[in-house]
């Protein structure tokens, strides 16, 4: 079975539409989506440009969403450590826990932009150190009480983080990883979904490979979690979707590669290797090539099913789907339309494979 949940990703600023205009169109969407039958809801944490950089806090959002959903999951996807002190991070989750009766999910990923990471003072050199210790105390704070840390980064005395969380010994957690065997096995090691692109399949599997191996490894019961995020635009035409979806998708990457830009203009890192050829990549890449490789779950109901049962088999298994619904200019009204077909036509088929 693959279950369906929504993505929110924020591509927008002040010229094109007003955060209040935004949030309220997406709470509408949340609302609806739940009584749909999706099965979570997930957003960001971003800063400063059109990338992303409307939710700078993805906490305050899903306390909204949590007041008009009842059964969606609310997924951070995903917190930044490398931003967030520990202590803050631990009790905005029980907290956001507490509020939704115990639906809150916690992805975490490293950053991987550089303006975020100078205008905050943060080395990206440290990236990845950040991270792994972030993760774990943020963990180790949620699961216990009076937790003691003197790391490299944050070091404070015996501390019971309030509120408790509501989900015992911590809400579900996910690593988000681009490319980087290491963060496949960190996951896999903690014993934490995983939150991955739909790249080349191939290679995806590989990565997966890591990180079931590293679960099974580390003794964890199961094969572990993994989400796939998919661009999803659900129309009766076929061909009419494709058209619809073009430039939206293209205008999206286009907001990705310019919030990158410094990785082409000079920013290097030991932390990020590779980065520089990734983001010239993308800057190459278009509608076309996404759904090739079926990143963008763009057709008829019939087609995106398959596309995603396609997917399914080749990468060796996910068990989410977060499909990115409205994006980059797609009008509300063809999203909405966009997701009561998906949920109609598309869901049933994959609750049976």
């Amino acid at each position: 079975m693959i279950n369906v949940g929504l993505g929110i990703f924020p591509d927008v600023d002040e010229r094109e539409k007003g955060a209040a205009e935004y949030f309220a169109q997406c709470l509408d969407f949340v609302e609806h989506g739940d009584r749909l039958g999706f099965d979570h809801v997930r957003i960001v944490e971003h800063y400063f440009r059109r990338y992303g950089g409307y939710s700078p806090n993805p906490i305050v959002f899903l306390a909204a969403a949590a007041q008009r959903t009842r059964r969606m999951r609310l997924i951070t996807g995903a917190v930044l450590p490398a931003f967030n002190h520990p202590l803050k991070l631990a009790g905005e989750i029980g907290m956001l826990d507490a509020i939704s009766g115990g639906r809150a999910e916690i992805g975490f990923a490293r950053a991987f932009l550089p303006h975020e990471f100078q205008r905050f003072g943060v080395a990206m050199d440290e990236s990845r150190a950040r991270f792994n210790e972030g993760v774990t105390v943020v963990r180790d704070l949620l699961a216990q009480e009076e937790v003691a840390h003197d790391g490299r980064f944050h070091s404070f005395p015996a501390t019971t983080s309030l509120p408790r969380p509501t989900q015992r010994p911590h809400p579900p957690c996910w690593v988000a990883a681009l490319s980087t065997e290491e963060s496949f096995r960190l996951a896999g090691e903690l014993g934490f979904g995983i939150m991955a692109q739909p790249v080349v399949p191939g290679s995806l599997r590989n990565n997966l490979d890591t990180y079931r191996k590293a679960w099974k490894d580390a003794g964890h019961p199961g094969d572990g979690r993994v989400m796939l995020a998919f661009h999803m635009l659900c129309m009766r035409e076929g061909n009419a979707a494709r058209s619809r979806a073009r430039e939206p998708i293209n205008r999206y990457l286009r907001i990705l590669t310019e919030a990158a830009s410094e990785w082409t203009t000079g920013a290097r890192s030991a932390d990020y290797v590779g980065y520089r050829a990734m983001i010239e990549k993308l800057r190459q890449d278009d509608f076309d090539r996404l759904y090739e490789r079926g990143s963008a779950l763009v057709g008829t109901p019939d087609e995106i099913a398959t596309m995603l049962l396609d997917y399914h088999e080749a990468c060796g298994g996910f068990d989410l789907a977060s499909v990115q619904f409205c994006f980059a200019g797609i009008e509300p009204a063809l999203a909405r339309e966009s997701l009561e077909l998906f949920a109609t036509e598309v869901m049933p088929r994959l609750r049976s494979c």
